[in-house]
């Protein structure tokens, strides 16, 4: 596939971020004017801790920064996404990561002088003044992490730390999508393909194993190159997550970061126990794959091809469009009127492009439409990706439309579950039309595959970084050797006797970006889990099932992500919701045996 220039994309297929600016020079006038008020604003420190009732008038200003800020960066990032090459909008993005920081460092008093203060100070203040009630929910946050904050001048100096913490994703990010450089796959004949970080991915999927292999070692062979670059960014996130955590006198690192969406810890380590008794049904699934694939030996690279070669079809965007539209008609006519307004008016950015960041994500601020990055090309996965990533983008826009600025974001715990939904209403739309047994097998494998990637491949990322934080924190070595040993070791317990034990898979975890954000992958896995639930649910119970997930899609940050899912109907801090959606993939892997 053609990897063309920024330059030579066609507008219609690029999303829209001159409606958030028209051009840089007005970033840059807004740029200026917040970090002029974020100085002001500091001016205010002392006022809360002079009065209580200045604790609204505190607290309007600084969600007033944050959503300019937001404003600002979601352009700059997106900007640089585009195309990392691009020297303005590096330079952009480099700035509002400062000005982040700066804002952080002149808010900083904000909350321990609101902790100045007793719960039942609080709470009287809370009465006297409707503002200060409004504001009760964050306050009770803050009163619940109390032990963890620490004086205004502390404060101050680890938000002005935030720039250096910062620095190992963004050298990761520059590495990988913009100066990793990959050598073209040779293949036997003497053809050469080029390789890229965005389209390694579609030759993984290729019909032809010599494709296959030539990526999956061309790619792993340079990155273990740098193997102890790699290894060297990665220990610095580790580290500053340790800092961090030993700052704020937690008991780990993944107890602070979980701490953020009052998640107990008991819910991370039920889904790694949960998955470990169900390997065995992932086994299976590993030997029905080589046993359709007709291989002597399964290899890593032999994962993400479909198992029906006649089934490996081409999906035109448009066609991807309409397969989206028909799969959310469950979801009735005000989703469905969001997910067009987002597929026909430049809510996307759709192909790779050189330079472009890698992989896909939804973002957008208070103040504009969601936006949704793409590497669209043209297989289901993409179609996939096309749907998931517009239930982020239409989760926002609710969450947004109902809640004030304030409450408008939510947790990093329930962003998978409204994309996953998505991606299982697909899914039964396909199978239920499904005649064809081949047509049945394809998706059965791609369900699976699904299963795999989400369910079983990023509760083994979430048991991955369990152990190298608690390497860090144990004073263990961190070597390039060490960490690939750990996750070769995982990867062969994650997928059993069949597969090959292919040592450039040590090597993968080298090139995963979630990683730089602690703690998130398990959320893939226990939203994947809420997700197969709610879609059952909806498509079970239609409009009540419907009402109850769109007030979860509204709740913002307005309860604790855990009470939002059982509004919606799905209780996370049981097993049922891991258990039932292992089963299903049981379930699943039954069938294609049947089938085969």
């Amino acid at each position: 596939m053609e990897v063309k220039d920024r330059k030579d994309i066609d507008v219609k297929d690029t999303w829209n971020l001159e409606s958030i600016y028209a051009n840089n020079e007005l970033w840059e006038e807004d740029y200026a004017a917040l970090e002029k008020d974020a100085a002001e604003f500091a001016k205010l420190k002392g006022a809360i801790e002079a009065d209580v009732s200045k604790i609204p008038a505190v607290l309007d200003a600084y969600y007033g920064l944050h959503r300019r800020l937001s404003k600002l960066s979601v352009y700059a990032r997106m900007r640089f996404d585009q195309d990392t090459t691009d020297s303005t909008y590096q330079t952009m993005s480099a700035k509002i990561g400062s000005l982040g920081v700066k804002i952080g460092a002149a808010s900083a008093f904000v909350e321990p002088e609101i902790l100045s203060y007793s719960k039942e100070q609080l709470e009287a203040a809370e009465k006297e003044n409707e503002r200060t009630a409004y504001y009760g929910r964050k306050i009770e946050e803050m009163l619940r992490g109390q032990e963890h904050t620490l004086d205004a001048e502390k404060e101050e100096l680890l938000a002005a730390a935030g720039d250096m913490a910062e620095a190992p994703d963004d050298i990761f990010s520059v590495l990988m999508n913009a100066d990793m450089k990959y050598p073209d796959i040779v293949l036997e004949d003497g053809t050469h393909l080029p390789l890229t970080n965005s389209t390694y991915i579609s030759y993984m999927e290729s019909p032809d194993r010599a494709v296959r292999e030539g990526a999956f070692k061309t790619l792993y062979g340079q990155i273990a190159s740098l193997k102890n670059t790699f290894a060297a960014i990665y220990r610095g996130n580790l580290k500053q997550a340790k800092f961090y955590a030993q700052s704020r006198k937690y008991s780990s690192a993944r107890a602070m970061y979980l701490a953020d969406s009052n998640v107990p810890e008991s819910v991370y380590d039920n889904l790694l126990s949960a998955v470990h008794e169900a390997l065995p049904m992932m086994y299976r699934y590993v030997a029905v794959r080589k046993k359709v694939l007709g291989v002597d030996k399964l290899h890593m690279y032999d994962v993400y091809t479909p198992i029906v070669a006649a089934q490996n079809q081409t999906y035109e965007f448009e066609q991807a469009k309409q397969m989206v539209l028909e799969a959310l008609k469950p979801m009735g006519e005000d989703y469905l009127s969001h997910a067009r307004e987002g597929l026909e008016n430049r809510w996307i950015d759709i192909y790779p492009n050189k330079g472009k960041k890698g992989g896909a994500y939804s973002w957008g601020c208070y103040d504009s439409q969601p936006f949704i990055l793409l590497n669209y090309t043209k297989n289901l996965d993409s179609v996939f990706t096309l749907i998931h990533e517009m239930g982020h983008s239409i989760h926002s826009y609710y969450s947004i439309t109902a809640q004030d600025y304030a409450y408008s974001d939510y947790k990093i715990f329930v962003a998978e579950v409204a994309s996953t939904c998505n991606e299982c209403l697909l899914m039964h739309d396909l199978l239920k039309k499904t005649t064809d047994k081949e047509q049945r097998k394809y998706l059965l494998n791609h369900y699976l595959d699904s299963f795999k990637g989400t369910l079983f491949r990023q509760t083994m990322f979430a048991e991955f970084e369990k152990t190298a934080h608690d390497y860090c924190a144990q004073g263990k070595p961190l070597t390039a050797e060490a960490l690939s040993q750990m996750y070769l070791e995982l990867n062969q317990k994650y997928f059993g006797p069949d597969m090959e034990k292919d040592e450039e898979i040590a090597y993968e975890w080298m090139r995963i970006p979630h990683f730089y954000t602690p703690f998130y992958v398990y959320q893939y896995a226990t939203g994947y889990s809420a997700a197969v639930a709610l879609s059952a649910k909806i498509l079970k119970e239609g409009k009540p099932a419907v009402d109850a997930y769109m007030s979860f899609l509204k709740g913002g940050e307005s309860k604790d992500p855990i009470d939002l899912l059982k509004m919606a109907g799905v209780d996370m801090t049981t097993e049922k919701p891991v258990a039932d959606a292992l089963a299903l993939f049981g379930e699943l892997v039954a069938e294609l045996e049947a089938l085969v």
